[in-house]
């Protein structure tokens, strides 16, 4: 709001229905008022101000405004949560509740920082989910901030972007389990050192495990598998009935996990492969990985000879090379 011949005193915009009043500035000469925080959608303002004319006088007014309700409105959420702490692997990813296709807008929209100053990229998974990482495992102990600036963003087919939020995420210590499946052992790194060395067993030839960078999503104390889950049903000669395991942490959306072997699997450990695609240890081995482990910790698998885990099966995110992550179309 502006005015001539006379100042502005005692600026007041607040909803009609009641909460805080929005936050400005008042220009030098006192003769312009600026809102300094986005207005909501579809939402009715009272304006109240004081008019001080040449002579000093004030003459106080009242005014009422209302905001658009655009046609269509859409969210996004990142994960892993505000406030999380997180391996050294875990990528940010957004997922919007309406797809997008002005993919520019959304990127410019969104700034990511990091103590460790890395730049990063985004790369589109679908037209409702981006993911951001940078060229390596984000550095450890480091605070990544990420400014959602969304309000008011044109997403693309009518949606609008409806909100801006400030998050945060801290990365703790390196952590880093190596797989061999030449050698059938696990090699354990914490923060770059060898920590500790567990027999392990893979999936079969009919069910390989597959190469390359995992990252843990979430892990359970026990949890049931089910044959089922992965495709089997009764008759098929891989089949196994609903089984309980201890130590179960989860790295894919498809069923690889790094999990206690079950008693009859305990004697492949180190030496021949008997899973369906997991990593199975001893006991003790599941256990200390369960412990010490968690979301966002990094896991390689080398030398099955099947290929890196997808992108999208997980966070098979650094098995993307970085000149094709930039570069896609």
């Amino acid at each position: 709001m502006s005015v001539e011949g006379a100042t502005l005193d005692a600026v007041e915009l607040v909803p009609r229905e009641g909460g805080t009043p929005i936050a400005g500035t008042l220009s030098d000469d006192g003769t312009r008022w600026t809102a300094t925080e986005r207005l909501a959608f579809d939402t009715e303002y009272e304006f109240s101000y004081t008019v001080l004319d040449a002579a000093g006088d004030p003459q106080r007014a009242t005014s009422t405004f209302a905001t658009v309700e655009p046609a269509n409105e859409a969210d996004a959420a990142m994960f892993p949560l505000d406030g999380s702490t997180v391996g050294t692997g875990q990528p940010l990813e957004f997922t919007f509740s309406e797809p997008v296709t002005n993919r520019d807008a959304v990127e410019k929209a969104v700034t990511v920082t990091s103590t460790s100053n890395q730049p990063g990229a985004f790369y589109w998974l679908s037209d409702t989910k981006v993911r951001y990482r940078p060229e390596e495992f984000w550095a450890p102990n480091s605070t990544i901030t990420v400014e959602l600036n969304l309000f008011g963003v044109d997403l693309g087919n009518g949606m609008i972007g409806n909100a801006d939020r400030t998050l945060t995420m801290r990365t703790h210590n390196t952590r880093l389990a190596v797989v061999d499946n030449d050698t059938k052992m696990m090699n354990v790194y914490l923060d770059g050192r060898l920590d500790r060395t567990f027999p392990i067993t893979l999936g079969t030839d009919e069910w390989p495990s597959t190469e390359g960078y995992m990252v843990v999503m979430e892990h359970y104390e026990s949890t049931q598998f089910r044959a089922e889950s992965i495709g089997l049903e009764p008759g098929d000669p891989a089949y196994y009935p609903p089984t309980v395991v201890n130590h179960a942490s989860r790295l894919s959306n498809g069923g690889a996990f790094v999990h206690e072997a079950l008693p009859a699997a305990q004697v492949a450990l180190g030496s021949f492969n008997v899973s369906h695609g997991c990593i199975g240890m001893s006991p003790e081995g599941a256990e200390y990985f369960y412990n010490t482990f968690g979301p966002g910790d990094v896991v390689q698998i080398l030398n099955t000879g099947y290929g890196p885990m997808y992108v999208w099966d997980g966070f098979g995110d650094w098995n993307v090379p970085w000149n094709e992550w930039t570069d896609q179309p």
